[in-house]
């Protein structure tokens, strides 16, 4: 113990104001340390420990460095983790929730399915076939997909619509890479904007080929990009492999787009050079090694393949209305905003706010390409004189990775004017509204094309609660919580709209109800004709029942047997099955006749 000496209460009296100094310059250093290791609630107690321990040793110190880094770390591990579980939770939800709740929709759906069927029965990965025949419309990625899919989990349905949710899933996380890596802080909201996009969550549902050419045109075009800012080589490989799988997946369109992206890009960066840097021999004959071996082995065994897939439904469905898909000039621009919900507004603001920076000096080039991006596919197919929605479904995630870069401004610094928040806030909270309205009223707007306002009171009450909800999160958050306070809702609109949309969509649209009474009304698998009835019921049957489906137009009806169909008689011996629609054809599945035949001569099985 020290003797309180006059000499020591001196040294005390002398060292005491020079100590504290010391204390609180190592408190104000510790304080700052673990600061930027984002603790700000522990007690200036502690800090002195680390700083006194500091002043002790080297040793000490260098741990003491070490401790920011491992919470940020830590941090760092959870937000990936807490990343990884929103990426598979979410679009798993949206993507195979009820994924088989209905049957093949169209005449599309079944149509494909069928052709992978065939050509897994034959083992022939080279010739779609159809009902036999040789049925070359369409390029091979969707089938090649869907007789793996058919191998591993049996012919189904579900199974025919796994390679779109596989191509969305690809999708949502190459976006993800994509921003995490080029634009960090605007990744989950873009592949999470992607997921939930309904253009995106409406063909992940469907058996078809506009899924698969979406996802790998827009990592093609994603990893384009990534090369053309980092410089490095492995993107520009990923970029030609993509590439030749969307040659494959839908055919040259997928060329013809990249070319009118890259061009106006370059034309608009005033860098000409980017567009002949961008033909490298070593990925040219990787899209080459891809790409062209299916067309050149398909045109070999089929002389009329070029003709009928070139000309007809390359060339022919661009000039003209061969196939009777007409509609106006300007129909992709709703299209486009549907595709988008919910994120419709948000997209919209986020395009404006992108033109707008465009006219900076040391604006971010990505704006630039992402609005090619969406203007080329855009402009390009409202241009061709037939029209499908699935055709503009490509510009859909490049809107998306646009809308996540508006959700990043808003959850940085950066502020917008108030009143633009608050129409911006109350524009996305009607949408909300709407969206879910239709969802709780989806059963009268599939079976009746209308909603009665005596069925509209309670869905609409709920959908304003909804709305005002929304609004009012938004504008007290000021836009900063846009995530949550659209997913909550859409989760719920998707979930009301299959669990009480799903069986009338089955019942109207789809042929697996007939097919499942054809099945009990004929144990024996009949063969089976149809009159006056719809291409899809036709494409539909064929592959419920996996059968050729004979088709009857107005005065095709074997003799003797048109008075069987209109009057409902049924014979008394079976050979077969006729479903007959009447004279007018039948606007649904639901109006449809079953009427057996004693005998068809023309039966071809």
């Amino acid at each position: 113990m020290l003797h309180r000496s006059p000499q020591n209460l001196a040294a005390a009296v002398t060292v005491a104001p020079a100590a504290a100094r010391w204390m609180g310059r190592c408190t104000r250093q510790s304080r700052a340390s673990w600061a930027e290791s984002g603790t700000h609630k522990t007690s200036s107690k502690i800090f002195f420990a680390p700083s006194f321990l500091k002043a002790l040793t080297t040793e000490s110190t260098e741990l003491h460095r070490e401790t920011p880094q491992r919470n940020a770390s830590r941090v760092k591990n959870r937000s990936r983790f807490t990343d990884s579980i929103l990426l598979l939770a979410i679009p798993a939800f949206f993507f195979l929730w009820k994924l088989a709740a209905f049957g093949l929709i169209g005449a599309d759906e079944p149509r494909y399915a069928q052709v992978a069927r065939e050509m897994l029965s034959r083992h022939d990965w080279v010739t779609p076939t159809l009902g036999g025949l040789p049925w070359l419309e369409k390029p091979p990625l969707y089938y090649w997909q869907a007789m793996l899919a058919y191998r591993l989990f049996g012919v189904s349905d579900w199974a025919a619509r796994l390679p779109s949710v596989f191509d969305a899933f690809l999708l949502v996380i190459a976006g993800y890479w994509f921003l995490r890596r080029f634009r960090p802080g605007s990744e989950l909201d873009g592949a999470l904007v992607v997921a939930t996009s309904a253009g995106v969550v409406g063909f992940a549902h469907a058996a078809s080929m506009d899924m698969a050419l979406t996802a790998t045109f827009s990592i093609a075009m994603l990893a384009w990009y990534a090369w053309f800012e980092s410089g490095e080589k492995k993107y520009l490989v990923a970029f030609y492999g993509f590439l030749a799988l969307a040659t494959l997946a839908k055919g040259p369109v997928a060329l013809f787009l990249f070319a009118a992206v890259i061009l106006i890009f370059a034309a608009l960066q005033r860098r000409a050079l980017i567009a002949f840097r961008t033909l490298w021999i070593p990925g040219i004959l990787l899209w080459c090694a891809i790409a062209l071996p299916w067309y050149v082995m398909v045109q070999l065994r089929n002389a009329q393949f070029f003709h009928q897939f070139i000309v007809e439904h390359n060339f022919a469905r661009f000039g003209t209305n061969l196939y009777h898909h007409p509609e106006p000039f300007w129909y992709y621009v709703p299209v486009t905003l549907l595709g988008w919900v919910p994120w419709s507004i948000i997209a919209v603001v986020a395009l404006v706010t992108a033109v707008r920076q465009l006219q900076k000096p040391a604006s971010d080039a990505l704006y630039s390409f992402l609005l090619i991006w969406i203007g080329v596919v855009v402009i390009f197919f409202s241009i061709s004189q037939s029209k499908l929605p699935g055709y503009v479904l490509p510009a859909i995630p490049a809107g998306a990775i646009l809308a996540a870069q508006f959700l990043r401004a808003r959850s940085s610094a950066e502020r917008i004017a108030k009143w633009l928040a608050q129409v911006i806030a109350a524009a996305h909270a009607l949408l909300i509204g709407a969206l879910v309205f239709a969802a709780l009223v989806v059963q009268y707007l599939i079976l009746e094309h209308r909603v009665p306002w005596n069925a509209a009171i309670v869905p609409l009450t709920i959908a304003v609660v909804i709305a005002i909800a929304v609004f009012v999160l938004l504008v007290r958050s000021e836009l900063r919580v846009l995530r949550i306070a659209t997913l909550a809702p859409v989760i719920l609109a998707l979930a009301v709209a299959m669990r009480f949309g799903a069986v009338p969509l089955d019942d109207t649209l789809s042929a697996r109800p007939v097919a499942n009474s054809l099945a009990n009304f004929d144990p024996h698998h009949l063969p089976v004709a149809i009159f006056l009835a719809p291409r899809e019921t036709e494409f539909g049957l064929a592959f419920y029942r996996n059968q050729i489906v004979s088709r009857y137009e107005l005065g095709q009806i074997p003799a003797g047997r048109q008075k069987s169909c209109l009057s409902g008689e049924f014979p008394a011996s079976e050979a077969g099955i006729f479903l007959c629609c009447g004279a007018l054809g039948c606007p649904s599945l639901r109006d449809s006749r079953l009427i057996s035949l004693s005998y068809m001569p023309d039966f071809q099985v």
